[in-house]
């Protein structure tokens, strides 16, 4: 790899910190600050020998792609729901290098304990505990002994990673309130810390291609278009890297304080800084699913055929690609259209659109 110049390399110097970095946007991100020059500290459970069953994913690969994308990549096994564990780590990040200017929380591990499908009255409590657990109470421990190190150095960001920047139904209760709650904790953190010059957001990726995804459509990184055939949303997904690539852009952007406080998503990161993704393009995940539902709204309306009686009524009406996104937001989005005049103009329909589906 050639020398960069410090333009290309505008984190050089800077200390990341991503919690959950093996696999996933976690790794991602990590690659996306690794590109930008900066040292990262990537943490997790899974290290050579002992990883979950049928992920191969390992920390210490995550560090060492860091270095070869052109930073120093740093990594430590740590349990974060062990507030000791993560005390340690972060004595260890100060004693080695100095200080902390970005701390990305994007501890997960709840897939396996979400019962999709399942009420919660019904779903099982120590699997929804435990996700909680893991996936709140975990960014809470890091960020209490993480921002200490960033607290005093304006222009400093904390990341909460999140899905979703609406606030629709996730599917799930316990799924639900796991990513609502990273969300309250960017708000809450922007506000303690706009004061002190340091900005706190919450960031969602869209349709990540992320290793386990690409596992169930039985897909390879670079050949993943051959899933479009089993689901044709997959045509707007992105790989791990583009929502990288837009946190470590926001990271290194003087003005980022104006956006603190609030929900962005990788497609708004990536149309803010002009970014690409790994294979060029600009993926939109937003934009591309408001984009089918006013399609699904248009032709309903063209062919007569839109059902606003009920909820149900108007999923059902909106052809098959844009059902999933209407049925996040049925009822708003059903007292929204409503509410237009008729005839319903172009204008009154992406508007409507616009206000109510707001998955990134």
């Amino acid at each position: 790899m050639g020398a960069q110049t410090n333009r290309e390399r505008p984190l050089a110097g800077k200390v990341v910190l991503v919690a959950g970095a093996t696999r996933g946007a976690g790794r991602g991100i990590a690659l996306g600050f690794g590109e930008l020059g900066a040292t990262v500290w990537c943490t997790g459970r899974s290290v050579a020998g002992k990883t979950p069953p049928g992920r191969p994913e390992t920390i210490e690969e995550t560090a060492a792609l860091v270095t070869a994308a052109g930073g120093r990549g740093r990594w430590a096994q740590v349990d974060h729901t062990d507030a000791a564990q993560v005390e340690s780590l972060c004595g260890r990040i100060a004693g080695e290098s100095g200080h902390l200017d970005v701390l990305v929380n994007d501890i997960w591990g709840g897939d396996a304990l979400t019962g999709w499908g399942t009420p919660f009255w019904q779903h099982d409590l120590a699997d929804g505990l435990r996700l909680l657990d893991l996936a709140v109470r975990t960014h809470l421990v890091t960020a209490r002994f993480a921002v200490p190190l960033l607290v005093d150095r304006p222009g400093s960001l904390v990341v909460e990673i999140t899905d979703g920047v609406g606030d629709h139904y996730r599917g799930s209760l316990y799924y639900d309130l796991a990513k609502a709650s990273t969300i309250r904790l960017a708000f809450a953190m922007a506000e303690e810390l706009r004061p002190r010059g340091i900005t706190a957001v919450a960031v969602t990726p869209g349709f990540l291609r992320s290793e386990a995804v690409l596992q169930h459509f039985g897909a390879s990184a670079e050949g993943w278009r051959e899933a479009i055939a089993k689901d044709p949303h997959f045509a707007a997904s992105e790989s791990p890297r583009f929502v990288g690539r837009g946190i470590a852009a926001l990271a290194a952007d003087p003005e980022k304080i104006e956006v603190s406080g609030k929900v962005l998503s990788s497609g708004m990161l990536g149309a803010r800084y002009g970014l690409g993704d790994v294979d060029g393009r600009r993926p939109h995940f937003g934009d591309y699913s408001r984009g089918v539902v006013v399609d699904g709204l248009r032709a309903a309306l063209a062919a007569g055929t839109l059902d606003l009686s009920s909820a149900e009524g108007l999923v059902a009406s909106v052809g098959e690609l844009a059902a999933p996104f209407v049925g996040q937001v049925s009822m708003p989005l059903l007292g929204r259209l409503r509410g237009l005049p008729t005839p319903v103009s172009e204008e009154a329909l992406v508007a409507a659109v616009a206000a109510t589906v707001r998955v990134g």
